[in-house]
Formats: structure tokens, C-alpha cells, sequence
């Protein structure tokens, strides 16, 4: 799928350790009327019932904003739902695997952290990439991280569009200019802050300062 560059700039992955007494629904909707342009639904911990219900209620959403919606990992929510697509890890299914189940007209991430993964995974078909962690993530204390130099590289490497993830705040995401990425992926910089949606507004705003920058 030829995926639009511009729907990278602000890419939400979510996190239900903040909910603060809002609904997930709640939170999602102030972070795209804040700006963000693309959401993956994360669910580490939820039964499948409960994500499925879930992934449908962010699907009808973003939908309804016209925002790409992809489900992390399992190609099964995602097809039970219709989603945009589907993210994968390293260790999860191959992006070649995930396009024969979806189909050619959904989308395929997938996350990479050095050039030659990269390469493979745009042969086998992906659609864009997930690179980091850039900087120290505190969802992912155990997340390998990455140089920005590294990051530049796989940038040049490949064709399709990089979206900088891990540790990314308002504080340090100008440090991520001149690296060639399209956008950069949030979660803790959104949904752990008191006000969703100005942060993502300002975000977003940086977001687009680094690419018009390049």
C-alpha cells in the first residue's frame, strides 16, 4: 500500500497505564483533535474479548477523523476489525507473512533498529518503519537503543517512511532534525501528560518543524 507520508508526523501508539479515570476512547480523541495523524492500538495485557472490543471502538474513531488506525502485533485483531493494518517487531510474523494475510491494500509496519532489518523488511514488503528506541523509554525500560547517527542511516538506506520512536518528549524531539525520518511515534510524551491534547498539539507543531526542515 502506498502509504501517505504526511499520516507519519504524529504517530500515537497507546498505553492504558494512563487512563486516570478516562476511557481509552477519551484519551485517543484528545490526542487526534490535538494533532495526531496515525494511531496503533497497543494491548499487552487485555484478554482477546476485551481488544477486540476495544481495537473496534478505536477503529469507529479514528474512522471518524480519518486518521489511520493499525493494530500492534496481532494480525487477528486486525482483521477481525478491518484496521488499516498491522505493526510487527522483530520477533513477531515477517512482514512478507502479515501482507499475505492482509492483503495488498492494508498497511504493514515494522519495527527496525539497524539497516540491514530495515532492507528486509521493504523487501518483504513493508510500509513504513518503526525505528528506535531513539532515546530512554520509560514503556520500554528494557528497549535497545539506537544512535541518531544509526537512525540517519537507516533513513538513507531505504525508500519507505521512518517514524523515530522511544523516550520521544517536547523537551528532546528537535534533537531528531537532519536524521531523515517522516514523523515520530509518541506514548508516553501524549497520553501520560495532564493535558492530551495540547501535547500533541505541540508535538505535532515540532513534528512538522523537522520535516519541513530536512
Amino acid at each position: 500500500m502506498r502509504i501517505d507520508r504526511k499520516s507519519m508526523r504524529l504517530y500515537a501508539v497507546t498505553d492504558r497505564g494512563w487512563l486516570k479515570g478516562e476511557t481509552l476512547y477519551e484519551q485517543v480523541e484528545k490526542a487526534i483533535k490535538g494533532g495526531v495523524t496515525f494511531v496503533q492500538i497497543r494491548e499487552k495485557e487485555l484478554d482477546k474479548r476485551a481488544f477486540l472490543s476495544e481495537a473496534r471502538q478505536i477503529k469507529a474513531l479514528c474512522e471518524k477523523y480519518r486518521v489511520p488506525f493499525v493494530v500492534n502485533d496481532s494480525v487477528e485483531i486486525a482483521l477481525a476489525t478491518d484496521a488499516d493494518g498491522v505493526h510487527v517487531g522483530q520477533e513477531d510474523m515477517e512482514a512478507k507473512n502479515v501482507r499475505e494475510k492482509l492483503g495488498a491494500d492494508k498497511i504493514v509496519g515494522v519495527t527496525a533498529k539497524t539497516v540491514e532489518q530495515a532492507i528486509r523488511a521493504q523487501e518483504c514488503g513493508a510500509d513504513y518503519l518503526g525505528v528506535g528506541a531513539v532515546f530512554p523509554s520509560p514503556t520500554k525500560k528494557n528497549a535497545v537503543g539506537i544512535t541518531h547517527e544509526q537512525l540517519r542511516e537507516i533513513c538513507a538506506a531505504i525508500t519507505i517512511p521512518v517514524v523515530a520512536i522511544g523516550g520521544i518528549t517536547s523537551q528532546n524531539i528537535l534533537q531528531l532534525s537532519n536524521t531523515g525520518i517522516e514523523g515520530v511515534a509518541v506514548i508516553s510524551g501524549i497520553f501520560a501528560q495532564d493535558d492530551i491534547m495540547a501535547a500533541a498539539a505541540e508535538l505535532r507543531r515540532q513534528a512538522e518543524e523537522i520535516v519541513d526542515g530536512r
